[in-house]
């Protein structure tokens, strides 16, 4: 398989991911979220997006990386389950209202994601680098997660 496709191949599994976990999120943003108490350190909503699709592209090209290097299995086993995690959570939050179980499910994500960094760093740097900005990011939303909670 030509390097070009498995880069588009690589990118386009993580965007699914995204695209599986906005829709439990489109309908609930205007309906639901809205009316929530939160934090006074929310970004604007209109950031989220962006920054996700960022996140999605970023998560490819390690995944793409790795895949240049062999595809280590437990890697990618690892790296599947974030994935799931990450789409889980977004149906856990907006599509049932579980605030507490969210909670609790994001925590789980941001140990996994925190593993496949190790695993992935272990194997490419740079694979494992570019996958910060998206540990940090799951740090704001599992601090928001938690506010919403208390708030709410």
């Amino acid at each position: 398989m030509k390097k070009w496709v498995r880069f588009v191949i690589a990118i386009l599994i993580c965007q699914m991911a995204g695209i599986v976990g906005s829709l439990a999120t489109f309908s609930e943003i205007k309906d639901w979220y809205v009316k929530l108490n939160l934090p006074s350190f929310t970004p604007p909503n209109w950031l989220f997006g962006p920054v996700w699709l960022t996140l999605y592209t970023l998560m490819g090209i390690s995944l793409f990386w790795i895949w240049e290097k062999g595809l280590n299995k437990k890697a990618l086993y690892i790296f599947s389950f974030q994935l799931f995690l990450n789409a889980l959570w977004s149906f856990l939050f907006f599509g049932f209202h579980f605030l507490f179980y969210s909670l609790i499910e994001i925590i789980i994500l941001w140990i996994t994601i925190a593993i496949t960094i190790f695993m992935f760093f272990k194997i490419s740097k740079k694979a494992g680098l570019i996958l910060l900005p998206y540990i940090i990011w799951v740090s704001i939303a599992t601090l928001l997660n938690y506010y919403v909670w208390i708030l709410n």
